[in-house]
């Protein structure tokens, strides 16, 4: 069993672990909870019942979250010619091609997010091994292999954020800072959970929102009523 501080453990009294609360509710009480000395980061998980293990059941793609992440993102763009200029022009902190691609290969990974044009993927795809395990690698899926620079950088900059099923089925993400308004918070919810139920596999069965959690960093779990959450009823 963990150990767990006083901090946390004060913070649990005020969580019912065995009611399933209503998003709003939730969100308040991931606020109320949060233990963390600095502006701790909201983060939802939920579990989907797919079998990732089946290519057809994988469930991945990016959102941009309405009300932003609270963080500022730091965006690498691989890039030539007038898509280097167009990418920074749009804000990228990082544009480079052969040279960028040294860089990272002499160790250097000072960036949250990176983008590549179509045509730099040869070059890109040689960094496989050192962004693929950091998930910095470029994908078409989650669009950040792209000619549109401009909206890939700009929809990262606003709070675009990745998410993917883990082994387990999981999808684990942020969805803002303890520091937001519940109302923002929940905008942000309901954006994740409309867009998961819009790439449902066809071919998963049964249940699909099987659990919903959210959480401060460092903070107590706070488990939301699926049925509201895929309803949409976090909304009212």
């Amino acid at each position: 069993m963990p150990e767990y501080g006083k901090k946390y453990l004060e913070a649990s009294k005020l969580i019912n672990r065995q009611q399933l609360y209503d998003p709003a509710e939730a969100l308040e009480l991931a606020k109320k909870t949060s233990t963390a000395s600095f502006d701790a980061s909201v983060e939802l998980a939920v579990k989907l019942g797919v079998n990732p293990k089946h290519a057809d059941q994988q469930v991945r793609g990016a959102v941009v979250l309405p009300a932003g992440t609270g963080k500022k993102v730091t965006v690498a763009v691989f890039a030539k010619g007038d898509k280097s200029r167009e990418a920074e022009a749009a804000g990228a902190d990082f544009v480079g091609a052969e040279d960028l691609v040294a860089r990272i290969e002499g160790g250097w990974s000072g960036f949250d997010v990176a983008v590549a044009t179509p045509d730099m993927m040869g070059m890109v795809g040689k960094l496989g091994r050192l962004l693929g395990p950091k998930g910095l690698m470029p994908n078409p899926k989650t669009g950040t292999v792209t000619m549109d620079v401009t909206r890939a950088v700009n929809e990262i900059k606003a709070g675009k954020v990745e998410y993917r099923t883990d082994k387990s089925g999981v999808i684990h993400l942020p969805i803002g800072k303890v520091s937001f308004e519940v109302e923002k918070l929940l905008e942000n919810f309901c954006t994740v959970l409309e867009t998961l139920i819009k790439v449902k596999p066809a071919a998963a069965k049964g249940q699909y929102i099987r659990s919903v959690t959210v959480a401060s960093t460092m903070g107590p779990g706070i488990r939301i009523s699926p049925q509201k959450a895929a309803a949409g009823k976090a909304k009212q």
